[in-house]
């Protein structure tokens, strides 16, 4: 399983999302960025995704 915090990338933020795996986590949190924080997939940075990545916890 794994975790991830958004206010880990984005503070202030208190969602946290669970998932089997990374595209589990991906999945949920591509439409929360865009909704909550206006980021969309073509300002999605190989920086910003290795930041995600990088926060995501096993659980």
């Amino acid at each position: 399983m794994k975790r991830f915090a958004c206010g880990d990338i984005i503070p202030g933020c208190d969602a946290t999302f669970t998932a089997a795996d990374e595209d589990g986590i991906f999945a949920q949190a591509a439409p929360h960025a865009a909704a909550e924080h206006g980021i969309t997939a073509d300002q999605i940075t190989p920086e910003l995704l290795d930041r995600f990545r990088a926060a995501m916890t096993t659980i």
